[in-house]
């Protein structure tokens, strides 16, 4: 499981002014990404859009970003859902050559039981060919994994090998961390507290500030997972303020804004989502040119 440990980047998706998928601003990012010290790219994550993107769009994109990392870093694949019907189909049907483990966030909107949650997760770890990491986001989906839930996966199906915390409540990790099975990875969620965490005894991040600023966020990883915190510390608060820009008008449209003053790739989304104001704009730009 070490090869999921350490700094993953939820990768967003560049798309062109008239919002087809930009691939060459894609192709931009993963080599950015690579050759800056990153350990895993994170495919069709909540960063990466998938909710917009088309079953065509899904497949190739992951089939792009496959051929451009080249067996370099592992891979971790996004698919998750709502109904577990829907989710399975997809998991059996899916071409995963290439990809390493599924991140498949808890089911959003039901609002389902831990029970429920706990059988929704079963039903997919016993048909799953590929290691599978939880995706824990209440803010997102409404309702919470609990450490007892994530625990009881952890211990009964060898398939589930980690979690995603994004809950933002450091007692929840901690308390999946002080119980754990030896080889389950607990991975943060939340770029702001990734340090906190890592020196509770998490095992890294997959990240969004990390696309835009991945050398300095992943040494700050490295630096804590190998005991370093006064260097971690430094970094920690060095991207600290940025982080709150890149989320105050919703994520991706924070990062693609930083991205774009990069000169990596574009800040276009897709409806719903809409750019970042001037004003945040303008300060993401100034927190660069600080940097």
């Amino acid at each position: 499981m070490d090869k999921f440990k350490g700094t993953g980047v939820a990768i967003v998706t560049p798309f062109n002014d008239d919002k087809s998928v930009d691939y060459n601003g894609l192709e931009k990012l993963v080599e950015h990404l690579i050759s800056n010290g990153i350990d895993y790219l994170v495919v069709q994550g909540t960063t990466g859009e998938s909710v917009t993107l088309t079953k065509e769009e899904k497949k190739e994109t992951l089939a792009f970003i496959i051929n451009v990392n080249n067996g370099r870093l592992p891979i971790v694949l996004g698919i998750g859902g709502n109904c577990t019907a829907t989710v399975v189909d997809a998991f059996k049907s899916t071409d995963v050559a290439g990809v390493d483990a599924i991140l498949s966030v808890s089911p959003y909107y039901n609002k389902p039981t831990q029970e429920g949650i706990y059988q929704h997760y079963k039903s997919i770890a016993e048909i799953s060919t590929l290691p599978i990491i939880l995706y824990n986001v209440p803010g997102r989906t409404s309702s919470n994994i609990l450490p007892e839930t994530t625990l009881r996966l952890a211990r009964d199906f060898e398939k589930i090998i980690a979690v995603k915390e994004a809950s933002g409540s450091l007692e929840q990790c901690m308390e999946i961390i002080n119980n754990k099975p030896d080889n389950f990875l607990v991975i943060s969620g939340d770029d702001a507290i990734t340090l906190p965490m890592v020196a509770s005894g998490g095992d890294g991040v997959i990240s969004v500030i990390a696309n835009a600023f991945p050398q300095g966020f992943s040494d700050m990883v490295r630096h804590g997972l190998n005991d370093d915190m006064v260097t971690a510390r430094k970094l920690h608060y060095k991207y600290f303020e940025m982080i709150h820009y890149l989320f105050v008008e919703g994520n991706p449209a924070g990062v693609k804004a930083a991205l774009k003053i990069l000169g990596i790739s574009g800040d276009a989304v897709r409806l719903p989502l809409v750019n970042v104001g001037e004003k945040t704009f303008n300060k993401i730009k100034e927190l660069i040119a600080a940097y």
